[in-house]
């Protein structure tokens, strides 16, 4: 489920907000004085500040937990449901829950949609669910999709990634998201397959992927928007049940054939997927503005994987589930997001997630926050399609364009670099 937030992004996007100071500034301004570390609430997963990604990093752990039968610390669950705003909605983080969330709190529909999921699967918070869903809904764009600060100062419009979360979200709290029109009339699918690249893109290899939102009117494959994309389209999200069947994943066909069709534009992402997995088994990332190859990128990979579980196509991320076993431990090393996600990608392969690469990950997690109660005695292992009504990513380059780089670096998904 991944565009990736991270303290130093945020702090490169303020530059494109408000310029670099002048360097007079730079030259007569006292040094700054050390940060003050990160106080931790006792209920959180993770030891790193979670400013930009509290929500996010709780509800995937808690979400990955409950996956694989564990029953998580009561305190964790309170925490994450103590997140919530009057009006519904989930901030990335608020130190402060004694009083309500007001214009500083960064509200996030990424964090929301991702709530949604936890607190569905673990049951019993059916009033905090429906609260979240509403204000999803009150928040949707003319468009139908939804933006990941909606309203707020980073509000860049409609992106793939934040309307993909959401509809994941919205299938898993048993609603319908074709049913969801926005009052243009418009349906949160309409909005998310604008984003796909069609038969006519060029290169012909990126055909079928899905951008994170149009750089210079241009739609470019990014391979987070991607993931999304295929779990939003297939009503899945990142709870896949694994899939009794396993067929490779095909490219999209061409002169397209239902292209309004989520199912078959997600079956269509899949097959983008899995031919960008085979060179190296893995997905790349490129830093804006560097001249340095690109490099492997493993968050993108893992949602490529729950990717294309969900999609059937299990034999297709086998290359990529190998990479992950031998190339993700430091990664993923004590970050609760990241460790949720590989756990949740060995789940929808049927891999075993206490032997992934020589690692337990379930112990691994566990570890990164209050003890859980232990094995939930109402799940198995594996649950199957009954019990999971839950069914339901680094930067794309931004060019020239400081506003839709801003929306990239501030996007929900922000799975790469959970703290």
């Amino acid at each position: 489920m991944n565009v990736r937030r991270s303290a130093a992004a945020l702090a490169a996007s303020a530059v494109l907000c408000v310029g670099v100071a002048p360097a007079a500034l730079a030259d007569t301004a006292p040094p700054a004085s050390p940060s003050a570390p990160p106080v931790i609430p006792s209920g959180l997963y993770g030891k790193g500040d979670p400013m930009y990604d509290g929500v996010w990093r709780q509800s995937f752990a808690l979400l990955a937990q409950d996956t694989v039968g564990v029953k998580p610390a009561a305190q964790a669950v309170d925490w994450l449901v103590g997140q919530q705003c009057a009006n519904g909605s989930f901030p990335a983080f608020r130190a402060d829950t004694a009083k309500d969330c007001d214009a500083t709190a960064y509200i996030d529909s990424n964090a929301t949609a991702a709530a949604v999921q936890a607190l569905t699967a673990l049951g019993g918070h059916g009033d905090s669910v429906k609260k979240a869903v509403a204000w999803l809904k009150s928040v949707q764009n003319e468009d139908g999709g939804w933006s990941s600060n909606p309203g707020g100062a980073m509000d860049s419009g409609t992106d793939a990634n934040s309307t993909a979360i959401v509809i994941s979200a919205l299938t898993a709290a048993g609603e319908k998201p074709a049913e969801f029109k926005s009052k243009a009339g418009k349906t949160p699918y309409e909005a998310l397959l604008s984003f796909q690249l069609g038969c006519a893109a060029e290169p012909a290899a990126d055909r079928g992927a899905f951008a994170f939102q149009p750089v210079d009117g241009k739609l470019l494959a990014n391979g987070d928007a991607t993931a999304a994309a295929v779990l939003a389209g297939l009503g899945a999200g990142s709870a896949v049940v694994p899939s009794g069947t396993d067929t490779p994943a095909a490219a999209p066909t061409c002169p397209a054939a239902g292209a309004a069709d989520p199912a078959a534009a997600a079956q269509g992402a899949a097959g983008y997927l899995a031919e960008a997995l085979k060179k190296d088994g893995h997905l790349t990332a490129v830093t804006p503005g560097s001249d340095q190859p690109p490099t492997p990128d493993t968050g993108n990979t893992v949602d490529a994987v729950i990717a294309l579980a969900a999609a059937g196509h299990k034999q297709s991320a086998a290359g990529a589930l190998e990479w992950l076993k031998a190339n993700s431990a430091e990664w993923s090393q004590d970050k609760p997001a990241a460790l949720g996600t590989l756990i949740l990608a060995a789940h929808a392969t049927g891999t075993d997630p206490k032997s992934f690469g020589g690692t337990d990950l379930v112990a691994a997690l566990n570890a990164t926050g209050p003890a859980p109660q232990g094995p939930d005695t109402d799940a198995t292992t594996v649950k199957d399609e009954s019990s999971d009504s839950r069914n339901l990513w680094w930067i794309i380059g931004a060019g020239g364009a400081a506003g839709v780089g801003i929306g990239i670096l501030l996007s929900g998904r922000r799975k790469k670099n959970q703290l």
